[in-house]
């Protein structure tokens, strides 16, 4: 596990860890809590993100921090001696962005719990990073949403198309099974604080206008540590049976590219991955997991080449029989500049409408702030959004994003008052306050 970040004492802490986990990968670990000490205790503290809102207890990282020293020693002598108390995450509500009225929970643990949760994590990534597969890049140190895109995108280029099998895990966070979960990690994890710490995350239950509820499924929400128990468990389930069962099997190619629950496998034949398709619901629901029946698909994935015919222009877009969707880009062959048949990627209709929708929300909601300032956050977002977005290929769909992202801003501008405005002042307006250029800042491919 190369280049660990911290201090120097707790990275030297973490490669020993490493390193150890690395050289025995059979070893289950019945002693790592004691490397949880009062100074990787403050690096868990920096670690955390300060400005998230309040869990069920109301305390800031502010109030937190007025008591620092104090508050991470009453925490560390209560995760060792198993005293800790692991409070109720609070559930709100957002929307799902699917235009469709339709919401989604999230969980906000309180500050601390965060903080021993990030603790735990230090520790377990560790182990983990040594163990899992080359195909997950969701939630992992040095790994990327890009990194993953780049690798699919490298791979299936390089067997010249093929069939995608789209997975989609319904509600695989809500779902995901205790008992096969501390299965898993009791595999390479028996230390009984980390385990006695991890079950009571498992069933502190979520708080909601004022009543807990509990369940015998699904991961912390919102915590820390609930990316990694899920790539665990799907480390397990997916990744491992992939690889070492189904892929020696198979008669061609095959390729599996997971970030968090979000996966898509590419093969060279269609015989394979009809195989794979057909056992892939079996494997999953051993295991209590449930693939969507509408969003999980096998997609014929090739260059169109129909008698000697080129197939759609490039201007034409991805359609959907012979397209996939993966962490928001839409992928589909066109033609490049030079004429060669290529894999393109572009901003997924669902995720630009979303994107757009929260823009629109937020040029709402500040209409009233000074046109400065409103500017400069707007441009704020919009870089963030080209920063992941921004791929090679995608300038046209950036564009259209930053054109209606200005019309919205005009529409909610000339309804700061009553008194009409013409089109000539605003155009002085969008003119003075430009908006940031649409550009392509993350190249995905060589």
């Amino acid at each position: 596990m190369a280049g660990i970040p911290g201090s120097g004492t707790i990275s030297t802490k973490r490669e020993r860890i490493a390193t150890l986990a690395r050289e025995a990968p059979e070893l289950a670990f019945t002693s790592l809590s004691h490397h949880i000490d009062i100074e990787w205790l403050r690096e868990a503290y920096r670690l955390t993100r300060k400005d998230g809102a309040p869990g069920v207890d109301g305390r800031t990282a502010a109030d937190y921090e007025k008591h620092l020293e104090e508050n991470l020693r009453s925490l560390l002598e209560r995760a060792k001696s198993g005293t800790y108390f692991a409070p109720p995450v609070r559930r709100v509500h957002i929307p799902k962005g699917s235009g469709k009225g339709e919401t989604r929970p999230i969980g906000i643990p309180t500050f601390e719990d965060k903080v021993l949760q990030r603790a735990v994590v230090m520790v377990l990534e560790c182990v983990y990073e040594q163990d899992f597969r080359s195909c997950s890049y969701g939630f992992r140190p040095g790994r990327s949403a890009h990194q993953a895109l780049k690798a699919f995108w490298d791979q299936m280029m390089a067997m010249g198309g093929g069939w995608v099998i789209e997975i989609d895990i319904r509600k695989f966070f809500d779902t995901l099974d205790h008992g096969q979960l501390r299965n898993f990690l009791g595999k390479r994890v028996r230390d009984g604080v980390l385990t006695r710490l991890i079950g009571k995350w498992l069933n502190a239950g979520a708080m909601e206008e004022g009543c807990v509820t509990y369940s015998d499924s699904g991961s912390p929400q919102g915590g820390v540590v609930s990316p990694l128990l899920a790539n665990v468990y799907l480390h397990e389930v997916l990744d491992t049976w992939f690889e070492d069962e189904v892929k020696p099997r198979l008669k061609g190619q095959a390729h599996l590219v997971r970030y968090a629950d979000d996966a898509v496998i590419g093969f060279s034949l269609e015989e394979d991955a009809r195989r794979v398709m057909e056992v892939l619901p079996k494997r999953l629901g051993k295991h209590g997991l449930t693939l969507h029946p509408e969003k999980t698909r096998l997609v014929p994935f090739r260059p169109p080449r129909v008698h000697g015919r080129d197939g759609p222009s490039e201007g034409s877009g991805p359609s959907r029989s012979g397209s996939f969707d993966l962490l928001g880009f839409t992928h589909y062959w066109a033609k490049s500049r030079r004429g060669h048949w290529v894999i393109k990627q572009q901003t997924a209709k669902g995720r630009f409408a979303r994107a757009l929708k929260r823009m629109a929300e937020w040029c709402r909601r500040t209409r009233h702030e000074p046109i400065r300032d409103q500017h400069r956050d707007l441009s704020r977002k919009l870089r963030g959004h080209y920063g992941y977005y921004g791929i090679t290929g995608n300038r046209k769909s950036l564009g259209r994003f930053r054109h209606e992202v200005g019309k919205v801003w005009r529409k909610w501008l000339g309804r700061r008052s009553q008194r009409k405005r013409s089109w000539d002042y605003f155009s002085q307006v969008m003119e003075h306050f430009s908006l940031p250029a649409a550009a392509a800042v993350r190249p995905t491919r060589r």
